[in-house]
């Protein structure tokens, strides 16, 4: 503990005595850490002087025509300099205090106590600097303690909880590890921070990851329930690979030795997760490589490997969902997806293949599917359910809806929205579009030059089966226009229209441009 105004006016050896009646004085006044004692005469000594300062002076500048003007902007100028106390030498230059020096830190609220004659300046000078020194030399050994304690919780088998338990109990203040994902993997004490701090806390990591550089951060969270805490956030990991942010709270009371043990605390916790990212990049490769049994249907290895690792496999029937992974992304996307295994007992499995990370779900679990998209704003493709022995049809499924979510912006898109379309939509949507507008430009290119609406007319008779009064009625026109539209369509396209094999191309062509 730092010395204080109270700790100086215990000292019996310093016989001091407080002159302003310690209930007029702000609450805490006696208690203010003194960073330093320091003596002077001047009438001005602020510039000399600094925050927490306690000033000794024998009152030279007092002179005997000094009243009440003179005292109380004398103590208005110490008052704004932010010292601790001022003390009075007495029957030095003269007897006591002066009444209206007295009056002025009574009025203000500047502690004053008298300094005996047989009690010397350098004695109190002394003094706080033996109790500054003790106070250094205590936190110093605590830091000692602390960091030798957290390093040997760090080699205990769950060493990253330990780590934050340590710190946590040594600096009394929450703890938490918002992890990659921007989920709170771990805390400590349990569930101490409630809500809506933890989910302002939460938040401002989730901003800090997706920024994706290194950054240390304040925030005062809660203010809203009347009982703000001041958190101090600080990621981990390197810029664009960071691992995750761990929050402190209560952070603005860590002095310099606190300070201390809070970044030995940061360096053990990013180790800690870089040693994780190794492990990780390793199962990355095994399950890469158990990825392509699985898809090549031999699940046999798969089975004994993922029991061990992860848990069963998921139970038929099956569902695949393909996604991109990107090189931003990859690194937050697959400490998602090893979390919602953890979640599953290993009842959701994936791989990297490639560029793409696929995806074997049980088919009532797809929802992973739409977290991915909304987290990542990534396309996902999805597969019908099938049974075990059909895994690799449901990649190939799976394969196509993400070409399609890859077209159409849609996030999530599954099989069965292109099967319902036919198999000609399906064409249609691979590599047909340039001969479908090769197709359709007589007709487009008549309705720029004339501003007819043969492409149109030709859409809607053809999705009314041919029939010319239906349409008729749909484009608010007589039969006998459409009739003249669709042979002059015709004409344009060289095309016979009656039989079905022409209207069939026809319709694939009008899919394929949309």
């Amino acid at each position: 503990m730092k010395p204080t105004v109270q700790t100086l006016l215990d000292r019996p050896e310093l016989a001091l005595t407080l002159l302003t009646p310690a209930d007029r004085l702000a609450a805490g006044a006696l208690a203010a850490p003194v960073t330093w004692a320091h003596s002077s005469d001047l009438a001005d000594p602020t510039p000399f002087l600094d925050s927490g300062h306690v000033l000794l002076t024998t009152g030279t500048q007092f002179e005997a025509d000094a009243g009440a003007t003179f005292a109380d902007a004398y103590v208005g100028r110490l008052r704004k300099t932010g010292i601790a106390a001022l003390g009075f030498g007495t029957e030095v230059i003269r007897a006591g205090t002066p009444e209206a020096l007295v009056a002025a830190c009574d009025a203000q609220g500047l502690p004053l106590f008298e300094v005996p004659y047989p009690t010397p300046f350098i004695a109190i000078v002394r003094t706080v600097a033996d109790l500054l020194a003790e106070d250094a030399y205590a936190r110093h050994t605590w830091a000692l303690a602390a960091q030798r304690a957290i390093s040997l919780a760090a080699l205990r088998p769950d060493g990253l909880s330990a780590t934050l338990a340590e710190l946590s109990n040594r600096i009394g203040a929450w703890v938490g590890l918002i992890d990659a994902t921007g989920a709170l993997d771990r805390e400590a004490p349990a569930g101490a921070l409630g809500q809506p701090a933890l989910g302002e806390v939460v938040g401002e990591a989730r901003s800090m990851l997706r920024r994706a550089q290194r950054a240390s951060r304040t925030l005062v969270a809660g203010e809203s329930t009347g009982h703000p805490h001041r958190m101090t956030l600080q990621t981990l990991g390197g810029g664009g690979a960071l691992r995750g942010v761990l929050a402190i709270g209560d952070s603005a009371e860590l002095d310099q030795a606190g300070r201390e043990v809070v970044t030995s605390v940061i360096a053990l916790a990013g180790l800690a997760l870089e040693q994780n990212r190794d492990l990780d990049r390793a199962r990355g490769h095994l399950r890469s490589g158990l990825l392509r049994g699985i898809l090549a249907g031999d699940t046999a290895l798969a089975e004994r490997v993922a029991a061990e690792m992860w848990g069963p496999l998921p139970a038929a029937p099956l569902r695949i969902a393909v996604t991109d992974a990107p090189a931003e992304h990859v690194d937050r996307l697959i400490e998602l997806l090893e979390l919602r295994v953890d979640e599953r007992g290993g009842r959701l499995f994936f791989g990297r293949d490639d560029d793409r990370v696929v995806l074997v779900l049980e088919a009532g679990d797809a929802a992973i599917a739409d977290e991915l998209a909304a987290e990542f704003e990534l396309p996902v493709g999805v597969s019908d359910p099938v049974a075990a022995d059909g895994i690799a049809r449901a990649h190939e499924q799976a394969m196509r809806a993400l070409e399609r979510a890859r077209e159409s912006g849609a996030g999530v898109v599954a099989f069965d929205e292109i099967s319902r379309q036919g198999v000609l939509a399906f064409l249609a949507r691979t590599d047909a579009r340039a001969v479908a507008l090769a197709t359709l430009a007589p007709l487009a290119e008549h309705d720029a030059a004339n501003g007819t609406d043969l492409v149109a007319t030709t859409r809607v008779w053809l999705e009314h089966g041919g029939q010319f009064d239906a349409t008729a009625r749909q484009l608010g026109v007589h039969r006998h226009t459409v009739r003249s539209r669709i042979a002059l369509a015709e004409r344009l396209l060289g095309r016979d229209l009656s039989g079905f094999h022409a209207r069939a191309d026809l319709w694939a062509a009008l899919l394929a441009v949309g």
